[in-house]
């Protein structure tokens, strides 16, 4: 892995982490701004999103092939770990494959 994908990969996990961790110390003020709150709860899906999008953009057939794989076990799966999981394991085989 490039060096700067590892980079962002870190920082975008640092940011996320610091994101939820400021929620819970600001807690309990939270609920009296209640936009706030759904907004910081969106966050790490969006950090996540904002890692995978441009490897759908850019990436070539095993990285969209796992995409819809994702797409398919989440379909029928609501913990998050499950299609995260095998999407990897889709990536590393469809590349070995491919």
């Amino acid at each position: 892995m490039r060096p700067e994908v590892l980079l962002a990969f870190l920082v975008m996990g640092a940011v996320s982490y610091a994101i939820r961790v400021a929620g819970f110390l600001a807690g309990g003020t939270l609920h009296r701004f209640p936009r706030l709150r759904a907004a910081i709860d969106q966050l790490p899906a969006a950090v996540l999103l904002a890692l995978v999008a441009p490897q759908l953009l850019h990436g070539g057939a095993p990285e969209r092939l796992a995409a819809l794989v994702v797409a398919a076990v989440a379909w029928y799966v609501d913990i998050l770990l499950v299609p995260l999981a095998l999407g990897v394991a889709a990536v590393v085989l469809l590349r070995a494959a491919l």
